[in-house]
């Protein structure tokens, strides 16, 4: 059988030492492979017995004794809820090693009534990257930015600024990047401390969020097609394009006017438009549309250089008013503000901010995470609730980090399944790490709350996979998550979400889950078949009553 290699089982005779040398080799070429170290869609390995110390065979490693999984399962799609078997979870086929299940292609294609023209087949259901010695190197922009990301940031703040300042003092503390490739332009705008989200769908040009995301740079899949994007309204200072193939002219400006959505009064579109199209005899037509489009919404053309133009969005409302009374925009109801953006089709309309007393100037981004904001007296959380959920997760994160006992260096990409008011992410601040805050759209609309304070997140429905690769993540929190789609939808199970988790999280990853005790119990059953490690602690709670908080470890296995 196949046993575990430590230290002390290398035997001294030669023979051993080569098939020592043979299983190490097995491991390194599994590893770069993605069939030994990496998740699946599903959870990767179960194991069959080990042989034990002192049993016949176990001082030494045969290779033809090398275990075979006699449960791997097929490829097929899940039309319900899975149940966990008793030998543990199933093996996945290599087809799955990289597998998003929202975004997979070769399922896509066979759906037959998808808007192709509209790119409704990348919606959920090039010099970019070296190779140099053992190390990927990402080289400031590759086909994007000609003279590197850094050149070409510093043009865009001159051009917001009038050459006196750049994006940080123009205004900009977060920006929506679409088609964003490796997020080069992302990491080149942390320097300046503007918050970034990147987000380009899974096409032909491999797996680029992934490398994104293995940068740790917050970034998902996602693309602008037939509905809205996963994020809130008025919550972008600059939406941005770079070559990022979107058709912003057709279907009436259907796209532009979701980027007038999700853009704050006086924020601004930046369109660098490939240079190829300087010699395209259509650039001129599409050109014209855009500036019929963008001159409809009352955008204001403020710049334009080589290929890249900059509009701002109007705080003033009368020139919409205007052109709604002429019949030149449509008005969006007052309702479609309302509900979370999720699976809503995109709107051919702008949103009108009639009570400017709702629009309020924001600060600088230190000052915004602590800031008050009338985004939480809309759903009712009053000053004093506020001051007190600041305080409780600074505690709990201070707390978290001696618990878990690793450098915080070795975590840098983390995710909270149900991030409220962005408390967690807060305490966060000063660490070095990113999170992506998600706000489930079945419970209190607070993503807005959370862009109000300077972060990043999305909307989602966790009876769903997540819109990113697997081992994405090195920690994820789960903060009363469970037992809110436990009490809401039966066909939502415990075992669907965890092996969600098992998915996005990275070998060796932390889980930290807080939820009501007999959640936390069917939790601990279950982690082993999902091969994680639990440890249990108490911590105080915002009603300062102990509760049970469980951190799981993903298991970081090999077998040769």
């Amino acid at each position: 059988m196949g046993r575990w290699w430590s230290p002390a089982s290398a035997a001294v005779e030669p023979r051993s030492v080569q098939l020592l040398l043979l299983g190490v080799a097995l491991v390194v070429a599994s590893f770069y492979a993605g069939t030994l170290f990496g998740s699946s869609a599903s959870p990767a390995l179960v194991l069959p017995p080990l042989s034990r110390p002192g049993s016949p065979d176990s001082s030494r490693f045969k290779v033809a004794d090398a275990p075979t999984f006699t449960n791997r399962v097929s490829l097929t799609y899940r039309m319900k809820s899975v149940r966990v078997p008793d030998h543990g979870v199933d093996v996945c086929p290599l087809e799955y090693n990289e597998y998003v299940p929202c975004h997979d292609a070769a399922y896509i294609s066979s759906l037959k009534n998808l808007d192709r023209s509209r790119h409704e087949d990348l919606e959920r259901g090039q010099n970019w990257v070296h190779e140099k010695g053992k190390l990927w190197w990402f080289p400031g922009g590759g086909t994007h930015f000609k003279h590197g990301a850094s050149e070409y940031i510093e043009r865009l703040g001159n051009m917001t600024t009038n050459n006196t300042g750049d994006l940080r003092s123009s205004g900009v503390v977060q920006v929506l990047d679409v088609g964003c490739g490796v997020a080069s332009f992302s990491a080149y705008l942390l320097p300046l401390d503007i918050q970034t989200l990147s987000f380009a769908p899974k096409d032909g040009h491999e797996n680029q969020i992934q490398f994104a995301v293995e940068r740790g740079i917050g970034a998902m899949i996602s693309v602008l097609a037939t509905k809205q994007l996963p994020y809130p309204g008025n919550s972008f200072e600059m939406v941005h394009c770079s070559r990022c193939r979107v058709d912003w002219h057709e279907n009436d400006g259907i796209l532009l006017k979701e980027v007038d959505r999700l853009l704050r009064p006086n924020g601004y579109f930046v369109y660098s438009a490939p240079p190829a199209y300087r010699k395209d005899k259509d650039f001129p037509v599409i050109w014209e549309k855009l500036v019929n489009i963008t001159t409809a919404m009352c955008w204001k053309l403020i710049t334009k250089h080589v290929q890249t133009a900059i509009w701002v969005r109007p705080e003033d409302e009368s020139c919409r008013q205007k052109n709604a009374d002429m019949k030149l925009l449509s008005i969006c109801e007052s309702k479609d503000n309302i509900s979370p953006s999720w699976k809503i089709p995109l709107m051919n309309c702008v949103r009108l901010n009639k009570d400017k007393s709702e629009i309020q100037k924001l600060h600088s981004r230190p000052d915004r995470l602590s800031f008050y904001f009338k985004s939480l007296e809309m759903i009712g959380v009053t000053p004093a609730r506020f001051e007190k959920n600041n305080e409780f997760w600074k505690n709990q994160v201070h707390k978290y980090w001696s618990l878990l006992d690793v450098e915080k260096t070795s975590v840098r990409n983390v995710m909270d399944m149900n991030a409220n008011y962005g408390g967690f992410a807060a305490a966060l601040s000063n660490d070095p790490v990113w999170i992506m805050n998600v706000v489930p759209y079945t419970m209190s609309n607070t993503l807005p709350v959370i862009y109000d304070r300077g972060l990043l997140g999305s909307y989602h429905d966790w009876c769903e996979p997540f819109s990113t690769y697997p081992r994405s993540y090195d920690l994820l929190h789960a903060f009363h998550l469970i037992s809110h789609y436990e009490s809401r939808n039966k066909n939502c199970l415990l075992e669907d979400i965890m092996l969600e988790m098992d998915r996005i999280i990275r070998p060796q990853g932390f889980i930290i889950i807080r939820d009501e005790n007999n959640t936390l119990s069917r939790i601990i059953d279950l982690a082993p078949k999902f091969l994680w490690d639990v440890s249990t602690h108490m911590l105080e709670n915002e009603e300062n009553r102990t509760e049970l908080v469980l951190i799981c470890r993903k298991k970081f296995w090999a077998i040769v």
